[in-house]
């Protein structure tokens, strides 16, 4: 049965570095899936940031609305992000309620998943201000909830906070 860590933390927290660097330890055998579509220049640098902090060994699947049927890839798949998986459904069109079945249905396949580790890494929303705008509001309530459906189903989950990662969860069963 496979593990599933998850890495939460605010932009620029240091979430994806943690992340890779639970994964390192883990195997070698690891795949990432990106979910981000980048759309300007500055987005394709910090794509290319993230890709150069990897081993080049590792296998990178850009996937930014399909998850599901990459789970088996490797010993250990990274997905970076949860946050820009939910913003592609949610400018796709997909209901909340369509998102958060496509959330659900995830947790489930990791769980299926034979054996393993699956990190997943998505921004934390629970501290933020309400904002203003409609389509944003929406989204950092799908965030939070698909955060929260992640984080019961997870082994493990971890806050970066400045670089620092705090361990907020750990099964009973790792202990």
């Amino acid at each position: 049965m496979s593990q599933l860590i998850l890495v939460l933390g605010g932009i620029r927290s240091g979430k994806s570095q943690f992340a890779c660097q639970l994964a390192d330890q883990l195997s070698q055998e690891v795949a990432v899936i990106v979910t981000c579509i980048p759309q300007d220049e500055e987005m394709k640098a910090r794509i290319k940031e993230h890709r150069l902090k990897r081993p080049e060994h590792w296998q990178t699947i850009e996937v930014p609305k399909e998850i599901r049927p990459h789970l088996q890839e490797k010993e250990v798949i990274l997905i970076d992000c949860l946050n820009m998986f939910i913003s592609n459904l949610l400018l796709d069109g997909l209901t909340p309620e369509t998102i958060l079945e496509k959330i659900s249905s995830l947790s489930e396949e990791i769980s299926k998943k034979k054996d393993g580790w699956v990190i997943i890494v998505s921004n934390e929303v629970g501290s933020c201000l309400v904002p203003t705008n409609k389509l944003a509001r929406v989204f950092t309530d799908l965030l939070g909830k698909a955060n929260q459906i992640m984080a019961t189903a997870a082994n493990e989950v971890y806050l970066l906070v400045a670089g620092i990662p705090v361990k907020i969860k750990e099964s009973i069963s790792n202990v």
